[in-house]
């Protein structure tokens, strides 16, 4: 070539970042049902671990809302064993010096009666249906938190009259559905009216399994001694431990170390540290089923560059650099778990939904873990389509175009 020669230099196009999504989606839309497969299994994975991670977070506020509601300031007293391993007794002045405590603000209790509850005279008494009858003061609803679903609480009118309020679970085992002067049980050799049907108890779970008659009622009527079997106490929420530390000596003076004292909110945090551990399990399972959509898109992606052996050597002779295949098939790769990973958050916050309502809880579902799914879809994606990508891009067009 002269010198002065006009030289003209062949740069190869650039792909544009909508070309590449453009060619990488056009790839995908060739194999529909493959791609739908594939992307399910990232999808099964991303619901699995947001709907764990989304239950968990509504059941989480569910229990705040209900402590919030109830207060976590409410303790309970009730006698252990002697040294010799016999039941013992509250004594009768425990409520009463408990009142005494300073920061204490309510007192109330239930006592425990030998007598036993039937729907009718005609059950067999041995079918108790685990319901205990119990005596209680006039204060008891208000003091642990608890609610009547329906009818009314007893008052200075019933409490010593033969009238029940019966736990929720007890008005179910009992076939009672609903309270007033035509419903009656046979408790203790007698009929009670049933006044009421309290709703379920969430810091007092034992009043859920019982019947519940008036304190001077019980003691006329079903023998009952008089003694408290748990007295609940509510304390100032500043000073909840101290009154703690000093209850069980405060109850009973004499034995304090016959006296057991719980925080019924304690509880239902424990039970959502177990809740927690059982989730951890699910999002392993979830992590897995992650894993095997990860596979299941290197395999698509591998089958796809053998079967586009042709295209690939016809767009390198047309002047596709290596960069823009490989560009080409790891954009393929992440589309592919986009998608699954987007269907993965919808189909997640819809199983989060529908338990959490079903649950009758608020539905959470934390942003978090929204974005960090379809980030690790997109990861797994870069991941799987790696190997892929570079393999069709280390094609020579004429090797390509060569392969049947």
């Amino acid at each position: 070539m002269s010198p002065g020669a006009d030289m003209t230099v062949l740069v190869p196009a650039r792909l544009r970042p909508r070309d590449v999504i453009r060619v990488g989606g056009a790839g995908l839309r060739a194999r529909p049902l493959r791609v739908f497969l594939s992307a399910l299994g990232i999808a099964i994975g991303i619901a699995a671990m947001l709907g764990v991670v989304g239950i968990s977070a509504s059941s989480q506020e569910d229990l705040n809302r209900q402590l919030a509601a109830l207060g976590t300031n409410l303790l309970t007293v009730s006698p252990g064993n002697t040294l010799f391993g016999e039941a013992s007794h509250l004594p009768a002045e425990a409520e009463g010096m408990i009142g005494q405590i300073a920061p204490v603000t309510a007192v109330t209790a239930i006592g425990a009666t030998k007598a036993r509850v039937y729907r009718n005279d005609h059950v067999p008494e041995a079918e108790t249906g685990s319901i205990s009858v119990t005596a209680a003061r006039l204060d008891l609803v208000e003091d642990t938190g608890a609610t009547v679903a329906a009818g009314t609480w007893l008052n200075e009118a019933t409490h010593g009259y033969p009238a029940t309020v019966l736990g929720a679970k007890a008005a179910d085992r009992l076939g009672v559905v609903h309270a007033g002067p035509d419903q009656r049980v046979w408790l203790g050799g007698q009929w009670f009216t049933v006044v009421g049907v309290l709703a379920p108890a969430p810091l007092a779970p034992e009043l859920d399994s019982a019947a519940l008659v008036g304190w001077p009622a019980a003691q006329e009527r079903l023998g009952f001694d008089g003694y408290a079997t748990t007295i609940y106490a509510r304390a100032q929420e500043a000073h909840v431990v101290e009154v703690r530390g000093v209850l069980a000596a405060t109850a009973n003076p004499e034995q304090p170390n016959e006296v057991e004292v719980s925080r019924p909110s304690d509880v239902l945090a424990a039970k959502q540290a177990t809740d927690a551990t059982l989730n951890a399990l699910l999002l392993g399972l979830g992590g897995v089923a992650l894993l095997v959509g990860g596979v299941g898109v290197a395999n698509t992606m591998v089958i796809s560059v053998l079967e586009r052996r042709a295209e690939i050597g016809l767009r390198r002779s047309l002047g596709a650099t290596r960069g823009q295949i490989r560009v080409q098939f790891l954009a393929e790769s992440l589309l592919l778990s986009a998608i699954g990973g987007v269907g993965g958050v919808l189909l997640g916050i819809g199983v989060t939904a529908a338990y959490a309502g079903i649950q009758g809880w608020p539905s959470i579902v934390p942003v978090w873990a929204m974005a960090g799914g379809v980030l690790a879809t997109l990861v797994i994606g870069g991941i799987a389509g790696f190997y892929p990508a570079v393999r069709a891009a280390r094609m020579s067009p004429t090797e390509a175009l060569a392969t049947p």
